[in-house]
């Protein structure tokens, strides 16, 4: 794991820093696909970090698949969110190593292997 990839659905800048480069998917031109985002992270050792479910679902089907975070917290205020990814965000990186999926909800996180 080199990095985190944040999806088009999320902010551009943070008010947290994570351990690992942050990089949006701007970066891969103008609204790529998912197939695009997808292949970017897994050669790149990148973790999808996205709020559309296409991703989480993708990858019980892909063999090796990327790091993917789901965040399924509903729509937050950006200060309410940067504030909530903040307070989680070090429990999320802490179950990267062993587990492909970890889903974020507002009251709890699940990790799948």
């Amino acid at each position: 794991m080199k990095g985190f990839l944040f999806d088009e659905n999320l902010p551009r800048r943070l008010a947290f820093t994570p351990s690992l480069p942050v990089t949006h998917v701007e970066s891969l031109g103008n609204s790529p696909d998912d197939a695009a985002v997808w292949c970017h992270a897994l050669a790149g050792e990148l973790v999808i970090v996205s709020k559309d479910a296409d991703f989480s679902n993708h990858i019980l089907l892909a063999k090796p698949p990327p790091w993917v975070v789901h965040l399924r917290i509903g729509n937050l205020r950006r200060r309410d969110f940067h504030a909530f990814l903040a307070r989680v965000w070090a429990q999320v990186e802490s179950l990267l190593p062993a587990h492909k999926l970890v889903n974020v909800y507002a009251d709890r996180i699940e990790a799948v292997a």
